[in-house]
């Protein structure tokens, strides 16, 4: 058994844009000026809640759930207006095929929700390769374990038999603490030196050095 679980937004998709739209208009929504968008763009891969959080900080939890709820809003009306892009980076299909074809069982661990994960790989074509999803809607936020905890479960597999790959700190810490390797990724939202510092046992440059790595 060789279990790799992905990150999605930042590591498998570039989904940058309606992420920050979104967030913007959760916030005007409650008469607030949102963060500056590098600042969100380091949010992201926290569940929503704690990303407002992070965002936010040192208010109340009622405002933090408005905006959470929100987002959610014009997430999806941006998404039924055809307004969202989500595309896969480039190489990253190829990556995913020749690992299915190596053997390997794959996954994703996501701060996304189950719909949006859901409508994210669908739209990619890439749904029927992945046997375990872990979402936001069912766990706690990352760096918290249970998602990995869960995909390991689910896929049958052990720690030492698995990799988590991801593009933030979260994702780093979050392998860490589950007892598995990490390897961080440099075209998602955090720099490669707090990957490393989180845990990180290396970062690739691109999805073909990935491949490399993992089919070594």
């Amino acid at each position: 058994m060789k279990l790799a679980v992905f990150d999605c937004d930042g590591t498998l998709v570039d989904g940058q844009a309606p992420i920050c739209e979104a967030m913007e208009a959760a916030f005007a929504s409650q008469g607030l000026t949102a963060p500056e968008r590098p600042t969100i763009r380091r949010a992201v891969g926290l569940s929503l809640p704690q990303a407002m959080r992070a965002l936010l900080p040192g208010r109340d939890e009622a405002l933090h759930h408005a905006l959470a709820e929100h987002y959610k809003t014009a997430f999806r009306t941006a998404r039924s207006d055809g307004r969202v892009s989500q595309p896969l980076f480039p190489g990253i299909a190829q990556v995913l095929h020749r690992l299915v074809e190596a053997g390997w069982t794959l996954g994703v661990a996501t701060g996304m929700s189950d719909r949006g994960l859901a409508h994210c790989l669908a739209d990619n074509d890439i749904a029927a390769l992945f046997v375990t999803l872990q979402t936001a809607d069912r766990h706690p936020s990352k760096p918290h374990p249970a998602m990995l905890e869960a995909a390991l479960f689910e896929a049958g597999a052990q720690a030492g038999e698995a990799v988590m790959i991801g593009d933030t700190s979260y994702d780093m810490a979050m392998a860490r603490d589950a007892g598995v390797r990490g390897i961080g990724v440099d075209w998602g939202y955090h720099h490669p030196h707090e990957l490393l510092a989180s845990g990180a046992e290396t970062v690739v440059e691109s999805p073909a050095a990935l491949s490399a790595l993992l089919l070594a």
